[in-house]
């Protein structure tokens, strides 16, 4: 009975003790949420929409060829005896490439030189005995037959001269032809034939040369397009290969066809791209991008600032009191890291381009840093959303 007493005291010593503790902490002013404050809005950056003007460029597939191919083949016949180039390498017009056995064109060319020399000996003969004979005639010591005679005789010997002259200007060129020269510059593929082989005039395939600077590159577009396109020829347009994401190399339209493919109702368009370190290949296929339209007063954000939700895009929207609001858009071309927007949105508004992940919901306050929207340098280039 005496220790329930005592536990009885001690309890009510300790809730005495409590009491008089919070008292305490309330006369102070000290409550547990005294000390917690309202964070301030996020910082986001945020950028105005302004209408600019920028030309689309539509995206094609073409292919690269060369604008000479030569097959070589030789003009005379004759043994291999020598291959004077690297396979695959690039060559310059006049050089060198194979060398046809010259020995029997040169005893050729011999033979000329001594038939035209042999010639011009009977024609000094014959005309001056056309003139002998002409003294004689003035002073009637030969009848007109032999004077006739005479004449004609210096007529042939004059033609045997012309004969021998132009054989022998053939042998010169057998002889020239026995070296197998590149008739343009470009790039030289495999020997089709080694040395010792025999090469027939006109007939056995030597190698073949292509023309590498500039190069062609074929490509065509439909019908919509074309209509569209107010562009023509001597248009600049850019080119890139496959697996890559920029357009290197800038090239110029030269050619339009002058009627549309009745099998694909498309229309080729070639252009011409320079090729100077031979870097590019004839047979590559290649991405084209070529201007088809213009637009005058074009809505572009950065691509970072539109987000997607499901099957629609949308981006935040800050109204006067720095109030984000959510947007549902309309999204058309990519225009160097730009996106069109064609419907959902005004010039003179502004949008969140960077710190979205710190908008938690619609109808948040921020802080906005304004920042200048990027836009395209130069020509704009589009390509599908």
């Amino acid at each position: 009975m005496q220790a329930t007493h005592i536990h009885s005291v001690k309890l009510a010593v300790s809730i005495a003790v409590l009491l008089g503790f919070l008292a305490g902490c309330q006369a102070e002013g000290q409550t547990p949420d005294a000390d917690i404050t309202t964070p301030p809005p996020p910082q986001v950056e945020v950028a105005e929409v302004r209408a600019q003007q920028v030309t689309l460029w539509g995206a094609f597939s073409g292919r690269i060829e060369a604008p000479q191919t030569v097959e070589l083949r030789p003009r005379v016949s004759g043994y291999i005896e020598q291959v004077a180039f690297e396979e695959g390498e690039l060559v310059r017009e006049g050089e060198v490439l194979f060398v046809i056995d010259p020995r029997p064109y040169e005893s050729r060319k011999q033979m000329a030189e001594a038939e035209v020399v042999c010639t011009h000996s009977q024609l000094a003969l014959a005309t001056s005995e056309a003139a002998r004979a002409t003294e004689l005639w003035e002073r009637s010591a030969i009848s007109r037959e032999e004077l006739d005679q005479r004449h004609a005789a210096e007529i042939v010997a004059q033609a045997a001269v012309n004969a021998a002259e132009a054989a022998l200007q053939s042998a010169q060129l057998d002889l020239e032809y026995t070296r197998i020269r590149a008739p343009i510059s470009g790039r030289i593929g495999r020997a089709e034939i080694t040395r010792g082989n025999l090469a027939s005039a006109d007939a056995t395939l030597l190698a073949t040369l292509v023309s590498v600077d500039p190069l062609y590159v074929y490509f065509e577009t439909d019908q919509q397009t074309v209509q569209a396109n107010p562009y023509g020829e001597a248009t600049p347009v850019r080119i890139g290969l496959p697996g890559g994401q920029d357009f290197p190399y800038l090239g110029r339209l030269d050619f339009v066809d002058n009627q549309y493919n009745t099998s694909t109702g498309t229309l080729q368009y070639r252009a011409v791209l320079p090729n100077p370190d031979g870097s590019l290949w004839p047979g590559q296929f290649a991405r084209v991008e070529m201007p088809v339209a213009a637009a005058s007063a074009a809505l572009l954000v950065d691509q970072k600032a539109v987000l997607t939700d499901q099957n629609r895009r949308y981006l935040y929207v800050l109204d006067d009191e720095n109030r984000v609001s959510r947007r549902i858009v309309e999204t058309g071309r990519r225009v160097d890291g730009l996106l069109m927007i064609t419907d959902g949105l005004t010039a003179g508004e502004r949008v969140v381009v960077n710190g979205l992940q710190k908008i938690s919901f619609p109808g948040v306050e921020v802080t906005p840093e304004t920042v200048d929207m990027p836009t395209p340098e130069g020509v704009a280039v589009a390509t599908a959303p």
